[in-house]
């Protein structure tokens, strides 16, 4: 994964102890996004990054990934899919159900979001088990879509979600990470 340790970037997350349960680190972006230095930082690295890339459409995952992929296709002129949990698309779709912690989730995306051939970035806020992009990731193949890459703003390598994104094949990127903090 080709990390940028971006500090300006970084400092702009919150991070609240014991969320959603004690022991927990969660890294909170919204302090990212309602800066408006913060989020211009943020969509124009992902923009820099991606501008030269062979990409046909952007796949945001329910639901900070809407916020991010939305701004970034924008900027790229390109298309924007949603990939939304579990009955919250209106027309036919096909899913793929995924482990959590605790239980299963499932994901769903339109029959119709992605032609076979074309080429995605699936983008999200984080990655840390990788089970939701993961999951992302194998309804854009089951359409026919060639993963470019996933991209987030953090990563949590301690907890091997990129590592298991990299083990199935696919190239990934984050902005910054947080390791053992």
């Amino acid at each position: 994964m080709n990390i940028m340790d971006d500090i300006p970037i970084k400092s702009r997350i919150r991070t609240v102890p014991d969320w959603p349960k004690k022991g927990i680190m969660f890294r909170d972006i919204t302090t990212l996004l309602k800066d408006p230095v913060g989020l211009r930082l943020c969509i124009d690295n992902f923009a820099k990054r991606y501008r030269q890339h062979d990409i046909d459409v952007i796949v945001g995952i329910d639901s900070r990934g809407f916020i991010l992929g939305g701004a970034l296709a924008y900027m790229l002129e390109k298309g924007f899919v949603p990939v939304r949990k579990k009955g919250k698309l209106p027309a036919e779709t096909i899913q793929e159900t995924y482990q959590l912690e605790y239980g299963t989730d499932t994901l769903e995306i339109h029959k119709d979001a992605i032609l076979k051939g074309q080429k995605v970035l699936i983008i999200d806020d984080l990655v840390a088990t990788g089970g939701t992009a993961l999951a992302t990731a194998k309804l854009v193949k089951k359409l026919g879509g060639e993963i470019v890459e996933l991209a987030f703003i953090v990563d949590l390598p301690d907890i091997g979600g990129s590592k298991k994104l990299r083990e199935a094949g696919f190239s990934c990127y984050a902005q910054t990470f947080f390791e053992g903090e």
